[in-house]
């Protein structure tokens, strides 16, 4: 008969502890996806475990059965905003489901939440494309789905082989309007001209975008903590390429991020946000086009893009289809409410 799960907190400055931690998370997640498992780097996640933030507390977990590491879980509380939210992860690898050790985590989990006042707790997971669009048959959501957590917006993964031939951007704009937009680029921290107008439309991006039956209020924005978050970046060797475009009277209009991994060494699209009174004048497609022209010249070698969108967003699923993006995996934004 086996023995008890027991669940433990690592300490991020502990390197044996997020070791085993991490080989949990990466073997499950490979176990669901396969090749398109995205996986953060453990020296990624080591990182922003040790990251002490000022706008989100992390813990992490590990569940032992037998001295031995049989899953880990992860639990990240906002602390400025979305105070009812706690965001958390369970992951088992498949050697060790079925026994009770993803149940154990989470409800671990979920307890250490409500303590902290958090009445709903969100997860994101990922399934083939090959299996239902709701993720019918994949063992995370039945998992998830036996616990009591529905899907609030289902989303793709998309990814972009590189290069993309000059010929193809130069077609899909063959020269930008005369409407009083130019555009602004750099690898690199934002800078600081600009840099509150960034953090302000990034903190919208959550409620500005899709929510689906989401419960989530805009992100508090500060520079000094936008610039803690680009610190931590450069702790886990990522390194950013930013596009903007500035209105006449010289307002960040837009922005667009892609994230390259110093790991994995793949790119990441990150945020891409038009303000609301700039909106009609193809500036999203404008500034993806020219991050990506400059993501290909100073970083030849990345060998692919991966970005998210949600279904239902239409019109950014059909800007990524005619940059060339493909559907690679699909994606469910949980939620559960607690009491």
């Amino acid at each position: 008969m086996a023995s008890a799960v027991q669940i433990r907190r690592i300490d991020p400055f502990i390197r044996d502890q997020v070791d085993a931690w991490w080989h949990a998370y990466a073997d499950a997640r490979r176990a669901d996806m396969g090749e398109n498992a995205l996986i953060w780097s453990l020296e990624e996640r080591r990182a922003e475990l040790q990251q002490d933030s000022a706008t989100t507390r992390r813990q992490a977990y590990v569940a032992v059965r037998d001295d031995a590491v049989v899953g880990s879980g992860s639990l990240a509380l906002p602390l400025k905003d979305n105070l009812h939210i706690a965001m958390m992860g369970v992951n088992v690898p498949s050697q060790h489901r079925r026994r009770g050790v993803g149940s154990a985590l989470l409800e671990h989990i979920e307890t250490e939440a409500a303590r902290e006042g958090r009445s709903t707790m969100r997860t994101d997971i990922f399934w083939p494309v090959s299996l239902p669009a709701d993720g019918t048959g994949a063992a995370n959501r039945e998992f998830a789905r036996r616990h009591g957590y529905d899907v609030a917006l289902g989303d793709v993964q998309n990814r972009l082989d590189l290069p993309v031939a000059d010929s193809l951007l130069d077609a899909l704009i063959p020269e930008a309007p005369d409407d009083g937009y130019t555009l602004r680029s750099w690898v690199g921290p934002v800078p600081d001209a600009f840099v509150a107008e960034w953090a302000a439309l990034d903190a919208l991006l959550d409620t500005e975008a899709p929510t689906g039956d989401l419960e989530v209020e805009a992100s508090t924005s500060d520079v000094t903590d936008f610039r803690a978050d680009e610190a931590m970046q450069a702790a886990q060797r990522r390194t950013s390429y930013g596009t903007i475009a500035l209105a006449a009277d010289g307002r960040v209009a837009a922005y667009t991020q892609i994230v390259v991994s110093g790991d994995d060494g793949n790119a990441y699209q990150w945020g891409t946000l038009v303000r609301r009174e700039d909106r009609g004048h193809g500036l999203g497609l404008r500034i993806k086009l020219e991050n990506l022209r400059m993501l290909q010249h100073h970083s030849p070698d990345t060998p692919r893009i991966y970005t998210f969108n949600a279904e239902s967003n239409t019109h950014m699923l059909a800007v990524n289809t005619r940059l060339g993006f493909r559907v690679s995996a699909r994606m469910g934004e949980l939620h559960k409410k607690l009491g």
